[in-house]
């Protein structure tokens, strides 16, 4: 294809940017950190996931339409639902419960299907519902923390990408964290036989030492995990350090690639993810900081003049329910409360400026044809269809009435005045009017059950609550689950739901 033009998204894989830090950084060492927020859909396993899908196709592993299931702490089953999404391959990932909602409703917006599994059994637990699903239904099970091609792949493409940008210059460390340990495997046997004076650095969470024990990792006959290592305790760090020394990881180990391994204390990792923002204007996850934590650490050590590389695993927008985002309220501060005061204009703490004085001859609306008094008259009319909705197409006060009647399983009429069915002499807004000389409210959404106005969008949504719009509906002989439990604020516009 010509520069910079791809066959589809996949070609974008790879080739992220390396970038200096300065602030953050001693001034008399180089430090520079690898972005992998630059892969498609933001993280360092973007590349994993083509690797092994290519790798089991190569093979004839995966077959045409065979469905993928993987276990994952989010960053890999996103990687994979875009692989799988281009190349037609159906996706299950299984994932422990505490990882963070922004990874599986970002899988499933690809198109995965996300199975949940107890935080209490740890990543172990969710890797065995995978392999116990693979064996049940004759998926293909990627696993990706023993798959060679995971490896493979960062030999590859990071390696080499490593070496161009540091050609003819100092590679003094490489400091990365580890999840499968694709990235350290591929990456490390590669320096070792190109640049073998750089030392490899590996972080891991202070509070969860697996590595830094010296313990063996527990297996099974086949070489998985056979139960979570010893030294394992919960940390901030997801996708760093499973319960578990993956084989990958295991296999630098033993080859004697890692020259010292890191202790990472979690809030310095959030600290540092958060300085990187703020300083370097570089948004990364909180394995990002943690690593650059790593990195920073070496770099007070190092001599002067050393150059140190560090991985940044993937982007901060799929935290933003973790403690990374602690203390980043969505209400103005009282700092921009101040900023906001400065000037009168459109303050929230400011009386509301007079209504301009009305024109000597108010306009005349057009009138409302009979057409559309009879449209009206006819839909609430119709038994067959009791529950209609007249909405704009893109209110969020009317898609949280939408949600409640998905919840419910409640069939309704939907008559969006601002659609292109109802803007041609505008038939939208004489419906409006119709429906303000009925109900007394130009507010919108309006909703009518059996011919009755029930309300605008929160009076649906209490009625809902207490019970009393359920018995409406099967007044009217209109299914809907009486078992669902409605909270009126989960529905609401995410600005205005109770904090």
């Amino acid at each position: 294809m010509a520069a910079n033009r791809f066959h589809d998204i996949l070609g974008t894989v790879g080739r992220t940017p390396i970038v200096r830090i300065n602030k953050l950084a001693p001034a008399r060492v180089n430090v520079f950190a690898k972005v992998e927020a630059f892969n498609p859909m933001g993280s360092v396993k973007d590349r994993l996931a083509l690797g092994v899908i290519e790798d089991a196709e190569r093979r004839g592993a995966l077959k045409p339409g065979q469905t993928v299931i993987e276990a994952t702490s989010g960053n890999t089953g996103i990687g994979l639902a875009m692989v799988c999404a281009v190349k037609g391959f159906p996706l299950v990932v299984t994932m422990a419960e505490n990882f963070s909602v922004e990874r599986r409703r970002m899988m499933r917006f690809l198109g995965a299907k996300v199975v949940l599994t107890p935080a209490a059994l740890k990543g172990s637990g969710m890797l065995a519902k995978a392999v116990e699903l693979a064996q049940a239904h004759g998926w293909f099970l990627c696993r990706q923390f023993e798959n060679e091609a995971n490896a493979d792949m960062h030999t590859r493409t990071t390696a080499p990408e490593i070496l161009a940008a540091f050609e003819g210059e100092r590679l003094d460390y490489f400091v990365t964290g580890y999840g499968t340990g694709g990235t350290l495997k591929g990456v490390a046997r590669v320096l070792r036989q190109a640049r073998p004076d750089t030392r490899i650095v590996v972080c891991e969470p202070d509070n969860s030492p697996i590595l830094g024990s010296g313990l063996p990792q527990p297996r099974a006959a086949d070489g998985t995990p056979g139960e979570s290592h010893p030294a394992f305790r919960p940390h901030l760090m997801q996708g760093w350090s499973p319960d578990f020394i993956p084989k990958l990881t295991q296999d630098a180990i033993t080859a004697h690639w890692i020259d010292r391994v890191l202790p990472i204390n979690g809030a310095d990792a959030v600290r540092r993810a958060k300085e990187l923002a703020q300083q370097e204007g570089i948004f990364a996850g909180i394995s990002a900081g943690a690593t650059l934590a790593g990195a920073l650490q070496i770099a007070e050590e190092a001599p002067d003049g050393a150059t140190i590389l560090c991985m940044l695993p993937d982007t901060g927008e799929r935290y933003l329910s973790t403690p990374l985002f602690e203390g980043i309220g969505i209400d103005m501060t009282q700092e921009e409360l101040a900023i906001s005061r400065s000037t009168p204009g459109a303050r929230f703490d400011a009386a509301a400026p007079p209504p301009p004085a009305a024109p000597a001859q108010q306009p005349v609306a057009p009138p409302v044809s009979k057409d559309v008094e009879a449209f009206v008259e006819a839909l609430l009319a119709d038994a067959a269809q009791p529950v209609v909705l007249f909405a704009l197409e893109w209110c969020e006060f009317c898609w949280s009435v939408r949600k409640l009647f998905a919840t419910l399983g409640v069939p309704y009429r939907s008559v969006d005045l601002d659609s292109t069915e109802y803007q041609r002499d505008d038939r939208g807004g004489q419906i409006r009017a119709v429906l303000a000389a009925r109900t007394g409210k130009r507010t919108i959404p309006q909703v009518f059950v059996g011919g009755q106005w029930i309300g605008g969008c929160t009076e649906t949504l209490d009625l809902a609550k207490e019970g009393r719009l359920q018995a409406m509906l099967k007044a009217q002989g209109v299914a809907c689950d009486e078992g669902v439990r409605v909270e009126p604020g989960a529905l609401l516009p995410a600005w205005l739901q109770p904090r």
